[in-house]
């Protein structure tokens, strides 16, 4: 083994500036610059202690050298230092990385490739290569780095989880929940009863589970086997990673409960507006025989993840059902319970005592605590609010926050981006400003937080080409840096305006990461019958105008007397940015319309809803082949592109899953002009007014009790 180097150094700051202008993600507690430093060639060999293998592993092939017993770059582990806290020594005859764990070294290693060209990433690093000289000491100020990907609602295979999993490893995120069972899906093998996976992982098609959110015409989806899971856990596990499994119950089960229907509430459940289809997604916790395969399932889950918790959900019960179930009101007098609250309250425990038998912990969603009786070892993780948060912590359990107006990047970064808005429109910059004090912890709410928390539903992704990684890069990062900075070093030392500047310097190392990245807004101007379009990240900018489906490269002001007509994107290798347009080629027009349909309006969302332009309508059932919804206008109207959608804002669901869109211009005669996608049209440059809009469904259902209708979406003649 080779000595541990000790050579005096030439200290020229020490963390603060020096620091924050490194171009490294998230930046180090405290940096100190050296000599010339080390030349790292072909010759070089990497030794360690023997815990730190498959870190020195990990480095020599992301440097392309090997490993020996003896090296001059050394991997050891230091028990007196901190879980994950780590030292990286660049001297001019080698490199040290000293960890306090397996966590700390690899967190080490993380940094040592931020100091190298970003060819590392992508596997062309030329060597020689010479780190330049310096110390850096530093540590985590949250134990749990975390994020929350769906591959329930949108299949992510075996392969693109690794390679994502890669993403969060480069940025000393160090653990991963997989949602795994949802009302859509069940994504994991369960030996014991296999139908769970090799049934439940399939949508569409043949299968009994219904499609939502797209590719609603085929059979699509998959699942991981145990030995698919064993091979992403050790992957993981390699890059400081660990796999928390999600098992959400006992809502968020119609996947399980279309398989299993006997483990519903025993009552007569009225589908006709459903068409056939039994919608209810909560299983009834006055069976017992529900335990038991809910003790197999989760006995295979106890012994597949190596992770001390395991999540088992509690969020967003739909308990009218058992408001309506004899048995579970029979059930609650005979124990004494007052509130479906309890009812729940016991399901949750039941879990508990289930994964304690099984040598775990429980993991829950904030809205399973509301009864404040679950063990106090429940990791609780905060996802309504930050007051949700906040409550949890109160009560004493360590909680992982991530509110949804910060931590969850399926939302919008912009107004006319893609994504969710239920719970904010946010960029980075709202998540690198984020600090528990800033929304209200106390100091001993603040002792309770175990970590952060980031996450990704994926709803939206399966509509967004969900066979390339670039809808979920794209919502992720950089969100994902502002993040990794957040729960790595807390509030100490953040500069918003510093951060930014290392985001734009960091973008050629995303770029070799393969990362379909955002890139910020391009900034349109209209002066004097000029239009400009300008970046200050180097990325080249593009244009289309109005009806035309050709982008030219921006190279000098456009001159222009109807400003709106023009549209900008800028781009960067995988990277593109929001389209950016004056404001009036994004403005609407609101004329007053009528809605008629042949299924009739819901009593709680009727059709004015959507005649006023501010929320969404109801139909009274789901759609038959030939229902139809018809806008009709109290006057013909002039636009240049109206669109006729059916499902809730921003989301596929609750729609016409197949339909055809038929325009009138005098309300009497009508032509057809185009098919539904993803329950929605856009009629494009009508040759004339349009006085109404008929869309005919050609599917049966949609796996719901209603369709919801949006108003139109009218863009006006730009002159």
């Amino acid at each position: 083994m080779k000595r541990i180097l000790s050579f005096a150094f030439m200290l020229c700051t020490i963390c603060g500036a020096m620091a924050q202008e490194l171009t490294l993600i998230p930046a180090p507690r405290s940096y100190a610059s050296g000599d010339a430093g080390y030349k790292i060639t072909y010759n070089t060999k990497i030794c360690c202690d023997e815990g730190a293998i498959p870190a020195a592993d990990y480095l020599a092939d992301k440097l392309g050298i090997s490993t020996a017993k003896e090296g001059d770059i050394y991997l050891a582990i230091d028990s007196r230092m901190k879980s994950e806290e780590y030292q990286l020594s660049v001297y001019s005859d080698g490199i040290i990385i000293v960890g306090g764990d397996y966590g700390g070294v690899f967190n080490g290693v993380t940094t040592l490739l931020q100091l190298l060209p970003s060819t590392v990433y992508s596997s062309n690093l030329v060597l020689p290569y010479t780190v330049k000289g310096c110390i850096i000491e530093d540590s985590p100020r949250y134990e749990h780095r975390g994020f929350m990907l769906d591959v329930c609602r949108t299949w992510i295979d075996k392969e693109s989880l690794m390679a994502y999993i890669d993403l969060l490893a480069y940025h000393k995120i160090n653990s991963l929940r997989l949602h795994l069972t949802d009302d859509e899906a069940w994504r994991i093998e369960i030996k014991s009863h296999p139908e769970l996976a090799t049934t439940g992982g399939y949508r569409g098609g043949d299968s009994p589970i219904w499609p939502r959110y797209g590719k609603w015409d085929e059979k699509w989806g998959g699942y991981y086997t145990h030995d698919d899971m064993r091979e992403i856990i050790a992957y993981a596990a390699q890059r400081n990673i660990e796999i928390v499994p999600e098992i959400d119950l006992p809502g968020h089960s119609l996947c399980l409960a279309t398989m299993h229907p006997e483990m519903l509430c025993n009552y007569e459940h009225d589908t006709s507006a459903a068409l056939g289809y039994d919608t209810r997604s909560v299983l009834c916790p006055s069976k017992e025989a529900n335990f038991k395969l809910i003790e197999d399932v989760l006995g295979e889950i106890c012994m597949l993840f190596p992770s001390q918790y395991i999540h088992v959900g509690g969020d967003e019960v739909d308990m009218s059902v058992w408001e309506s179930c004899p048995d579970c009101q029979a059930f609650m007098r005979r124990t004494n319970m007052y509130t479906t609250d309890d009812l729940r309250e016991y399901f949750m425990l039941r879990l508990s005592e289930i994964l304690e038998r099984n040598g775990k912990r429980m993991a829950v969603w904030n809205d399973a605590i509301k009864g404040r009786n679950m063990p106090a070892d429940t990791h609780v993780y905060g996802w309504e609010s930050v007051a949700s948060c906040r409550q949890a912590a109160a009560a004493g359990y360590p909680t992982i926050v991530m509110p949804g107006e910060y931590f969850y990047f399926d939302m919008k970064q912009s107004q006319y981006e893609p994504g969710h808005d239920w719970a904010a429109i946010f960029d980075m910059s709202k998540v690198y400003n984020f600090s528990p004090s800033a929304v209200g912890f106390t100091a001993n709410e603040q002792k309770n937080i175990l970590g952060l928390e980031a996450s990704f539903f994926s709803e939206l992704y399966a509509s967004h080409n969900p066979e390339s990684p670039a809808y979920l890069h794209y919502m992720t990062f950089p969100r994902m840096l502002a993040f990794s900075e957040v729960a790595w070093i807390g509030v100490d030392a953040r500069n918003w305006t510093s951060f930014k500047k290392r985001v734009r310097r960091y973008y050629d190392k995303m770029d070799a990461m393969g990362i379909y990245y955002r890139l910020d807004t391009p900034k349109v101007e209209y002066m004097n019958g000029k239009l400009t379009a300008s970046v200050d990240d180097g990325s080249k900018i593009y244009y289309r105008q109005e009806g035309s489906d050709k982008a030219l490269q921006y190279m000098a002001p456009i001159t222009t007397d109807s400003p709106a007509r023009y549209r900008f994107i800028s781009r960067r290798g995988l990277a593109v940015s929001p389209v950016a347009a004056v404001e009036g080629y994004f403005a609407t027009i609101t004329p007053t319309f009528d809605i008629t349909s042949s299924m009739g309006d819901s009593w709680q969302f009727a059709f004015d809803k959507a005649e006023n332009y501010g929320r969404i309508a109801r139909t009274s059932r789901a759609a038959d082949v030939g229902d139809w919804v018809m806008f009709t206008f109290d006057a013909p109207v002039e636009c240049r592109s109206m669109k006729v959608a059916t499902g809730n804002f921003q989301l596929p669901r609750y729609i016409f899953e197949s339909g055809e869109v038929y325009v009138s211009y005098d309300g009497e005669e009508f032509e057809m002009v185009g098919e539904l996608e993803c329950g929605a049209y856009v009629i494009e440059n009508p040759s004339m007014p349009i006085k109404a809009v008929r869309i005919v469904c050609t599917s049966r259902g949609n796996g719901a009790e209603w369709v919801s209708i949006q108003p139109p979406t009218i863009y006006p003649v730009i002159r």
